[in-house]
């Protein structure tokens, strides 16, 4: 067997390989050739982080790892499954080689041969993304109201969201938490907004509202499936689902950060009162319990 990196062309392999192996899984989901060349012209594709296994010169399995330390499953063709040991043996080299010391996986809680096979190599349990939607009919009409004391969030803001965040934002470095919020390519810096004090000096909560007509409608995306939701609070730096209306915030777990919450979600209702958005999306970590007691609500 021979493993070697990707070369111009393997995304039809890979395409046939995932369909095949996939197949009975369940929301199995078929990629499409159109979908794999797309992400294959993607500024971040990595063409050395992706690995294909071959059986007499045929395509039998592939993995692959992004720069963040995500790994894929590796996936195999029907018959050809001991590819998959030396498959992802050949991706954790290939991290070690680069200086990644953190490997991790997301996929759906019902598929469990693969679960199973990440926990088998000393994977565990960490976090998982929490879904929610609420359509806007639901909301009682007092809650759409402007908030003199939400503003656009600005850079000055951010050594309070790291501080508030600790146990839920992915980037902790200042300069890429700014980039990520005020120079990110799929939403604006308007996007962003905060919560503060009377006195204007202290942030007490951010909020993120993602308006976006050509991005995915929430009643129509599998809640269970491992996808990050872009501007969600906790996905920072991870490959996201786009969402229209998707709506997320952040505060300290205190008494106050329910009505911060409120505040923070009648101001984005507000600000959808003139768009065709009518239903809210929302994603929270689930090592975050402050933040998902709201969202339970």
């Amino acid at each position: 067997m021979e493993i070697r990196t990707y070369r111009p062309g393997d995304e039809i392999a890979q395409v046939s390989i995932y369909n095949e192996a996939a197949e009975l899984l369940p929301k199995f989901k078929a990629a499409t050739l159109d979908e794999v060349r797309r992400r294959a012209r993607d500024a971040t594709y990595d063409p050395p982080a992706r690995f294909l296994a071959l059986v007499n010169g045929r395509p039998v399995g592939y993995a692959a790892f992004q720069p963040n330390g995500r790994v894929s499953y590796p996936w195999c063709r029907k018959g050809y499954e001991a590819a998959a040991q030396p498959l992802f043996e050949r991706v954790l080299q290939a991290m070690k080689e680069r200086g990644l010391s953190r490997a991790f996986a997301a996929y759906r809680s019902d598929w469990t041969a693969q679960l199973q096979f990440f926990q088998d190599h000393g994977f565990q349990l960490r976090r998982e993304m929490v879904n929610y939607v609420l359509d806007l009919v639901e909301m009682p009409t007092p809650m759409a109201r402007p908030n003199s004391s939400i503003r656009p969030a600005t850079s000055n803001d951010v050594p309070a969201l790291l501080e508030m965040g600790g146990n839920v934002l992915l980037l902790r470095e200042r300069s890429a938490l700014e980039q990520y919020l005020f120079h990110n390519p799929y939403f604006p810096a308007s996007s962003v907004f905060v919560l503060r004090s009377r006195s204007g000096k202290t942030t007490l909560a951010a909020g993120i509202l993602i308006v976006n007509p050509a991005y995915a409608d929430p009643r129509q995306v599998d809640a269970a499936m491992p996808c990050f939701r872009l501007g969600a609070f906790g996905t920072e730096g991870m490959t996201t689902k786009r969402i229209n209306g998707l709506f997320s915030f952040l505060t300290a777990d205190t008494r106050e950060a329910p009505g911060h919450a409120l505040d923070l979600l009648g101001h984005a209702a507000h600000r959808l009162q003139n768009t065709e958005v009518g239903t809210f999306a929302a994603q929270a970590p689930s090592d975050a319990a402050h933040l998902l007691r709201f969202y339970k609500q």
